[in-house]
């Protein structure tokens, strides 16, 4: 974990603020922390991974959220037809309740 694969993030993290830097530092944790503290990594480069591990967690997040979204459609468009179904089965009932009441009417004028 000390060679970081992306020379992008350290480009990156030259780039952040020290506000910027003082947030990503207080969400870092576990063993990149202790890591950094016993200088095993720069600053920088404790940064940079960091700035790695969050955009991978991101886009795990993004992928999540799409297949959830994916499958709310997918249970919505479930019951639109169902209801659908259901209004064209009514709709067929009606005439022929009709035709039953008329079948009544004329069977009981005999």
């Amino acid at each position: 974990m000390t060679k970081i694969n992306k020379p992008k993030y350290l480009a990156k993290v030259k780039l952040l603020t020290k506000e910027e830097t003082e947030r990503l530092l207080s969400r870092m944790g576990g063993k990149l922390d202790r890591r950094l503290h016993k200088d095993k990594l720069s600053k920088e480069e404790a940064l940079a991974i960091q700035l790695e591990l969050e955009d991978e967690q991101l886009q795990e997040w993004r992928k999540m959220m799409h297949s959830l979204k994916n499958k709310e459609e997918a249970k919505k468009e479930e019951k639109a037809k169902i209801a659908e179904k259901a209004k064209i089965a009514e709709k067929a009932k009606a005439p022929l309740k009709a035709k039953v009441a008329e079948k009544a009417k004329v069977g009981l004028g005999k």
